[in-house]
């Protein structure tokens, strides 16, 4: 009798696994077709953006070469390092805000605390697009929506509200042993000293998730980058050039570098996750690696 029962208990989970397996494998091949077309699009000699087939008739690297050689219309390589200038210097900025900010609220009691994370949480809401005219028209105001100062522009919008983004380093920060800070505070350091020489070494994780996260808003926007740069093409990031080659005057001519574009700017964020996945799930979890 018990034999009959475990064996019937190991078919209905072979059956289970099996369901499990093919539905995973099916949602597998979902979410990598789009990336495969991409991939192959970006090697595909004919030009155009309708085609008969999936598979391109012939490859070539031509649409990879032609990104950083053909200025005349779109300038690639110049787009590349604004985006890139731009990411890392909010990147930098962004990671000091959210961590700082974190930090106080985990460890420093004040006035309107409370009231302040309420208030970054209901802010937190709203999508970030629904103040970019206000926006526009402060920089504007203040003369930064001209010429080389659309960069500085944009690393301000990007980075100044990075602070209301506290509540994951928070939570980090609040496993973080308050007996190390008053063990320090003993021995003479000061709050910023525990802060850069005790906390921030004990919170990898954390510091390697805000940075991802800080460098990817940037590194993808379109719409303050759109509404910003408006007609400044020396000032372009890689979203409102690869927006642009599918324009209709464009697109024809363009469609398959812009694949080529897509899988350019996608591999260094690929790079990154690869490379720092474990810090970046340990950050997740609030998990402390001392």
């Amino acid at each position: 009798m018990a034999g009959k029962k475990y064996k019937s208990a190991s078919r209905k989970r072979l059956i289970n696994n099996t369901i499990v397996h093919i539905v995973l494998a099916v949602l597998a091949v979902i979410w990598v077709f789009p990336i495969l077309w991409v991939i192959m699009t970006s090697f595909r000699a004919e030009q155009g953006s309708y085609v008969s087939t999936f598979f391109p008739k012939s490859f070539t690297i031509d649409n990879y070469v032609r990104l950083f050689t053909d200025t005349t219309v779109l300038n690639f390589p110049k787009m590349f390092m604004n985006t890139l200038i731009i990411a890392i210097c909010s990147c930098i900025l962004s990671t000091f805000y959210t961590l700082a900010v974190s930090y106080c609220l985990s460890r420093l009691k004040f006035k309107l605390r409370k009231p302040y994370m309420n208030m970054a949480m209901i802010l937190g809401l709203f999508p970030g697009f629904m103040s970019m005219i206000a926006v526009y028209f402060i920089l504007k105001a203040v003369g930064l929506t001209e010429g080389a100062l659309i960069r500085v522009a944009l690393i301000l919008v990007y980075s100044g509200g990075a602070g209301l983004s506290f509540q994951i380093a928070k939570g980090f920060f609040d496993t973080v042993p308050r007996a190390i800070d008053e063990a320090a505070l003993l021995d003479g350091c000061t709050r910023w000293q525990i802060f850069t020489k005790i906390t921030l070494p004990l919170s990898k994780p954390i510091i390697v998730y805000t940075v991802l996260t800080a460098f990817i808003g940037p590194w993808v926007d379109f719409i303050f980058a759109k509404v910003i740069c408006r007609a400044n093409s020396d000032q372009y990031t890689i979203a409102i050039g690869l927006w642009r080659m599918l324009e209709k005057e464009y697109i024809d001519s363009w469609y398959t570098c812009f694949a080529a574009g897509a899988v350019l700017i996608s591999i260094p964020i690929a790079i990154l996750f690869l490379c720092l996945q474990r810090y970046y799930v340990d950050g997740m979890s609030g998990a402390v690696k001392g």
